[in-house]
């Protein structure tokens, strides 16, 4: 008879709420804090990413990666992930204090009707539906978001727009919630956040801004608006591409032959070198050229 494995090491830490530190069955790093679960979940090219679950029954060393089922971007290191548990250790114990509170539903958002609504503040509360979400201000609060980020019915869904009830009352969020919005806010929203906190962002601090200057730059470049790996042409990747990327009915355009190992969509979308790749004509691999 086979004596049982010793234990896995963990480690926890005190307070609400706990952390606990460990590994799991197949040698992930893994914790808990209160009822989530989270995981440094090993993925292709050698990436990792942070893995999630909520009330895991199993001791944490009989957990696998079948038990993991959110998504929460990617992990550098082990460093990071604890980093990112602690993160949300620290946001639990702040979200304790700020005495939100449930409510029975209210039917009626834009989203359907109300499952569930969560009271941040008087006037300030967010509902969940079966499909999607939000803030709802009353008109008195919504009188305190800035005009250009107003909605004039008082309604921000749960994607990005709450971010600015975020930003308009943030002693109603966590810390960490206040640099989700303010990064939400820089990247959706750039020409508000300069003129609400009188700041230039510069290139690389918003998404929405870097993806006009790259417009810009390459209004006059052929930029791949669909690729596919060619069958006729091993080796090479057929493309069509428009002037600036662009789409819709009367946009010119043409076909490529991009090397594949040099193709990569990029942040906003790929290139077109007409020094280097060719120009195509041959039998295509599109449905629409054949």
């Amino acid at each position: 008879m086979n004596a049982p494995s010793p234990a896995r090491p963990q480690t926890r830490t005190p307070g609400f709420p706990g952390v606990s530190f460990g590994r799991s069955a197949d040698g992930m790093p893994v914790a808990l804090v209160g009822d989530i679960a989270f995981a440094m979940a090993r993925a292709r090219d050698d990436r990792h990413y942070l893995v999630t679950a909520w009330r895991l029954s199993r001791p944490m060393d009989e957990w696998t990666r079948n038990h993991f089922y959110g998504h929460s971007g990617e992990l550098a290191d082990e460093a990071a992930f604890r980093a990112r548990v602690l993160e949300n250790a620290e946001h639990q114990r702040e979200k304790r204090t700020l005495g939100r509170h449930e409510i029975c539903p209210r039917p009626g958002t834009p989203w359907g009707a109300s499952q569930g609504v969560t009271v941040y503040a008087e006037g300030v509360t967010a509902h969940s539906t079966a499909g999607h979400g939000g803030f709802k201000l009353s008109a008195e609060r919504n009188r305190n978001v800035h005009p250009m980020l107003r909605s004039p019915g008082g309604w921000y869904e749960e994607d990005a727009a709450w971010a600015i009830v975020a930003i308009t009352f943030p002693h109603l969020f966590t810390a960490f919630e206040r640099r989700c919005a303010e990064r939400t806010i820089k990247d959706s929203w750039p020409d508000a956040w300069e003129a609400i906190f009188g700041t230039v962002l510069q290139p690389g601090e918003s998404h929405e801004k870097d993806r006009r200057a790259f417009e810009r730059a390459h209004a006059q470049d052929w930029v791949v608006a669909s690729a596919i790996t060619s069958k006729h042409e091993p080796g090479f990747v057929e493309v069509v591409a428009t002037l600036g990327g662009k789409r819709g009915a009367g946009t010119e355009e043409r076909r490529f032959l991009v090397p594949s190992d040099e193709y990569g969509i990029g942040r906003f979308g790929f290139v077109i070198d007409e020094a280097r790749h060719q120009i195509y004509g041959g039998p295509s691999d599109f449905a629409g050229w054949r």
